[in-house]
This record gives C-alpha cells, sequence and structure tokens, in this order.
C-alpha cells in the first residue's frame, strides 16, 4: 500500500542514516546537473515528481544481499559510483526499488556537490572537473521560460555563492539548517538588496524552505513479499520506461556487486565483444555469457534466478574466469571453423554443452586445428547440426532443465571423448529427439533459400569443405537470374510452370556451398558451361558432379525440372544416411 513518507528533509536524513540503502540490482547514478535543477524546479512549482517504490527486507534475511549508500559529493572521475556498505545482517532493510536516481538528486543538490568533466579538458588534467553546488538565483525573475521552468537553478562554483552582479547565489544545501523567518531574513539583511529585491529574494527563499521542510511530498509503496524474483520483476516493470532492463542486466549489476578483484561488467561486455570478433561473429550476448558461467562452474542450475548468483557462487565464477574465457573462445573458433555465423546458429545455447567439454578438457588452444581433437571435432560437428536442423526447436521450452542434464551427461562421460550418443540418448528422454522421421526428412529436402538452417545442411551434405580456412556461400546451381518470368517465357518454358520452377531455383536442390572467391567469379553462368570450365579435365569433373549429387547437368533451364526432381531425390537418400547416423 502507498504511505507517506514525510518531507524531503526527512527522506535526506533517512539516507544519511543509511535507513534507506541501494540494492545491488540497482545501477550507479546517471542524471545530469540540468535534469537535477529541472527536478528541483517542479518541487519549488508544486509538481509531483513520482512516488517511490522501497523494499522492505526483514532482519532475518537482509546478509543474503549486498547494499550501497547513496552518490553525495559526484565527481565524475574520482567518485562516480555508489558507496559499497557491504554486507549488513540483522538489520531491517528500507531498499529503494524505484527512486535511486531522484533521492541522489535531492542528495547531491541538498547535501553534497557535482564535478563534472569541462568541455575540451583532458581526463587527466588537474583542473578538468570543478566542484560546483546547487545554488538558487534568488534575484532571477519567477517567470516561466520556454521549456517551463520557473526558478532559477544552477551548478555554480563556490566562489559564485552571495552577490554577484544582478544575481544573488544562495547554496541551495544552506537551506537544510535554516531557520524559517529570522535565520533567512538576517541572511538577506548582509547582501546589500533594496526593498523591492529583498521582499522577492525572502519570498522564493521561503519557497524552498517550505518544500524541503514543511511539505510531505515523500509518498512510497512499500513492497514486503521477501521472494527476490518476485520483486525482480517489480523492479523490472517500473522501470521499463525508461532504459529497458533485462533480467540479465540485474544479475550483472548482482555479479558485479559480489566480485571482488574484477569488474563483473566490464569483464563480461569485453568477452561478449571478443566472441563477436571471431570470424564472421555470432551474434552473442551478455545473456550467453552469464549462462555459460553457471553452465560451466557447475553452479546447481544455469537457470536466470537469484538464488544462482549468491556471494558464493560469485567467487566461484570469479576464481574460474579466466578459464571460462578460454573455453567460451575455443568454443566460438571451433564453430565458426565448421561455417556457421550469427544467421544460421539459430540458438546459441546449443553452444554451451560444447564449451562444457572444452571446459573440462582444459580449453586447450588448439581444440580447434589439431588433428589429436580431429574425432572430438567430428562428434561435435554432427550433434551440433543435427540439433541446428531439428525444426521443433530443441533449445526452446525447458531449456534450462535440458542443459543442466546435458551437463550430467558430460560430466559422466569423463573427459575422453564428447559423448556425442549419450547426449542424444538423454535428449530423446526429454522429447527433445535428433531422430528424424521420414516426414521430417522429406521437409529438410524441400528446405528453401532463407531458411536459417540451409547452411547447417549444406554443410553437413559437403563434409570435405575446409569452412576454419575459407568462407563459403550458398550458391544457385542454376543461377536464379534465370528464373525471372521474362526469361523463362523468352526460353520457352509453359506459363503454368513459371511459377513452380522459380520457386524450386530456390530450394536444396539447386543450392550447393561454393568457396566465396570462386562464387563470385561464377555469377550467372550456366552450371554445364561453368563446371567445363573450372573443371576441363572429365575425371575432375565427374568427380565434383558426384561430391555435390548434381548427377547429369543439363545445356539450358528447359530440363531443369528433371535436374531438379532427380537431384532432390538423391539429396532426400543422403540426408535419411546422414542425420540418423552420426
Amino acid at each position: 500500500m502507498y504511505q507517506q513518507g514525510g518531507t524531503i528533509k526527512d527522506a535526506l536524513d533517512s539516507v544519511a542514516s543509511n535507513a534507506y540503502v541501494l540494492p545491488a540490482i540497482q545501477r550507479e547514478f546517471v542524471w545530469s546537473p540540468e535534469q537535477i535543477c529541472k527536478l528541483f524546479d517542479s518541487l519549488m512549482q508544486g509538481y509531483p515528481f513520482g512516488d517511490f517504490l522501497f523494499w522492505r527486507i526483514e532482519p532475518e534475511r537482509s546478509a543474503d544481499y549486498r547494499y550501497y549508500g547513496f552518490v553525495r559529493d559526484y565527481h565524475q572521475r574520482d567518485n562516480p559510483h555508489c558507496p559499497d556498505l557491504g554486507p549488513m545482517p540483522n538489520h531491517q532493510i528500507m531498499a529503494v526499488l524505484d527512486g535511486q536516481q531522484r533521492l541522489t538528486a535531492f542528495n547531491i543538490g541538498l547535501r553534497g556537490a557535482m564535478a563534472v568533466k569541462r568541455p575540451y579538458k583532458w581526463w587527466s588534467s588537474p583542473d578538468a572537473f570543478p566542484r560546483r553546488v546547487l545554488a538558487l538565483d534568488l534575484l532571477a525573475e519567477t517567470i516561466r521560460d520556454e521549456e517551463g521552468n520557473r526558478y532559477s537553478f544552477e551548478f555554480v562554483e563556490e566562489d559564485r555563492i552571495g552577490r554577484n552582479q544582478d544575481r544573488l547565489w544562495f547554496r541551495v544545501s544552506d537551506i537544510l539548517n535554516m531557520q524559517s523567518g529570522p535565520d533567512m531574513l538576517d541572511w538577506l539583511l548582509d547582501k546589500d538588496l533594496k526593498a523591492q529585491q529583498q521582499k522577492s529574494a525572502f519570498r522564493v527563499l521561503d519557497r524552498l524552505h517550505q518544500v524541503i521542510h514543511k511539505e510531505p511530498t515523500v509518498s512510497y509503496y512499500e513492497e514486503k513479499n521477501q521472494d527476490i524474483e518476485h520483486v525482480l520483476n517489480i523492479f523490472i516493470r517500473r522501470n521499463s520506461g525508461g532504459t529497458t532492463l533485462s533480467y540479465s542486466d540485474l544479475l550483472l549489476s548482482i555479479a558485479t556487486s559480489q566480485w571482488s578483484n574484477r569488474d563483473a561488467r566490464k569483464e563480461v561486455h569485453q568477452l561478449v565483444d571478443d566472441l563477436n570478433g571471431i570470424g564472421p561473429g555470432l551474434g552473442l550476448t551478455k545473456d550467453f555469457v552469464l549462462k555459460a558461467g553457471l553452465m560451466l562452474t557447475d553452479i546447481a542450475s544455469v537457470g536466470f534466478q537469484v538464488r544462482n548468483f549468491t556471494h558464493a557462487n560469485m567467487a566461484v565464477l570469479e576464481t574460474h574466469w579466466p578459464e571460462i574465457r578460454d573455453a567460451l573462445i575455443e568454443t566460438v573458433q571451433l564453430v565458426t571453423g565448421f561455417g556457421f555465423n550469427g544467421k544460421s546458429i539459430r540458438a546459441a545455447s546449443a553452444l554451451l554443452p560444447i564449451a562444457y567439454y572444452i571446459y573440462r578438457i582444459g580449453a586447450p588452444n588448439d581444440f580447434d586445428s589439431h588433428a589429436r581433437y580431429a574425432d572430438d571435432r567430428g562428434a561435435i560437428r554432427g550433434w551440433l547440426i543435427r540439433s541446428i536442423l531439428k525444426a521443433s526447436g530443441i533449445w526452446g521450452s525447458g531449456l534450462d532443465t535440458l542443459l543442466t542434464a546435458l551437463r550430467e551427461v558430460i560430466r559422466e562421460a569423463g573427459d575422453e571423448h564428447f559423448p556425442a550418443s549419450e547426449l542424444r540418448r538423454k535428449m530423446a528422454q526429454r522429447a527433445k529427439s535428433l531422430e528424424f522421421s521420414p516426414e521430417e526428412i522429406e521437409d529438410l529436402a524441400d528446405m528453401g533459400f532463407t531458411d536459417r538452417r540451409t547452411f547447417a545442411l549444406l554443410t553437413l551434405l559437403s563434409p570435405l569443405i575446409d569452412c576454419r580456412t575459407h568462407q563459403f556461400h550458398i550458391d544457385h546451381v542454376f543461377p536464379k537470374s534465370r528464373f525471372t518470368p521474362g526469361r523463362l517465357r523468352a526460353a520457352g518454358i509453359d506459363e503454368e510452370q513459371i511459377d513452380e520452377m522459380a520457386d524450386r531455383a530456390n530450394r536444396i536442390g539447386n543450392l550447393q556451398l561454393l568457396e566465396g572467391a570462386v562464387n563470385l567469379e561464377k555469377r550467372a553462368k550456366l552450371p554445364s558451361e561453368w563446371i567445363e570450365a573450372q573443371y576441363p579435365e572429365p575425371d575432375s569433373r565427374r568427380h565434383y558432379q558426384k561430391l555435390y549429387l548434381l548427377g547429369k547437368i543439363p545445356e539450358g533451364v528447359t530440363e531443369f525440372s528433371e535436374f531438379y526432381e532427380a537431384r532432390r531425390e538423391r539429396l532426400q537418400h543422403r540426408i535419411a544416411e546422414l542425420v540418423n547416423s552420426i
């Protein structure tokens, strides 16, 4: 229920005494000096500035979390972070879930200062960050400007406080210890003001005193539920109006607060960048890296739940971070070496069992290339491709329990080989079978060019290609440009066949993998013409046609349908052999 929290002065007293604290899920203070000034102007004008959301943590649960205080003397370079209060066992905690920026703005304006870098100054320059305090010009006209502001708040350097030509800067923090009436008048009498100026200045100063000391403008909703998952969901929804928060953002904040020697946020973001810089990039995210950390270090569950991000678990994660990093880099090098990119990897979670195995064998830096790991690479490649080809979505619902089960299989199998067969059996037990029915195989044989699984299927059908050292493209055997309605009509194709032929030209029966440079050279040439030029020797030509299951290649598009049907049938047989025997 909503409750009255008293005045701004009352709220700041609670901040000063750490009666109000910030939980680790909160981010840093990010408001600019201009935003703080606008907040104080809204306060003076009597505008509502929003209620707060507090979480009452009972003493028996208070030791489960880490807490931070509010920034007071903000320095963009030297002191931008919330002070760490550490654990607070056996305390009744009032943690601020919504309202951190506003409370910090009041704390800085009424108790502290801001030091923000001057434009064009070096970060290392001693005068780049002048200390400024929030001040109110008591002589400024109280007429709304074009942005709706009525009072002249500004962060100024200390030497500008007081009478400054036609301005009278009052240090806003002085209002906290100033009594109403005589104290304010005494301050003004010293400033050599005309009677009308003194009257106007007193009115503004009195208004400031009222909104800080007298008016009960603070209201809040108190959440008493002790279930952290429930609280986090509330927190995410309350913050969704600004910069969108994800669950992993919050968990990363918790990890950051609990690591001792490394900055978790910096390490995770850097690793994501490094992983996506390998080969064509897989489009991995911090969610993937965080889940990988839980998976690889044998934390009980790989689910994104706060109970998995305990201080003890995060200590394990930090201790083993170098090995986690090495294993993920080796995994991505291996998978991109298979030819995959961000478009063809349908679910990054498919990489996690592979990463777990590589982690367990010590993340050798030549895993993707040395001959002694050739059998492992073959088993991993086949298992990965099959999981990608499954249209039913292996890596969808029940993901966390599936990953935990697969991790157990790998752990029990030992470190001698990648246990592809054992993984398949466990997946089948969980209704995630990697066996393909005749109907599924037929669907694979009809797969289209734009399907994200197409590259994986063509890779499976082209076992001799080396994607690790060469970039391969999906090529149309008969160039797609030959299948426009106009060109087909000009070739004498019947009108009722045109749409069907154009559709078939874009399916597996007319697709193959070609090295990028070769594909660019081939361009729109007909296959018979290109193959004869590329492989002038009959034996090499026959070998190429057999390797790609091309069969007899017609001279032009008039016989394309016969070519397509024959090749599609051969591909379907080959697919059936491969997907159910890997």
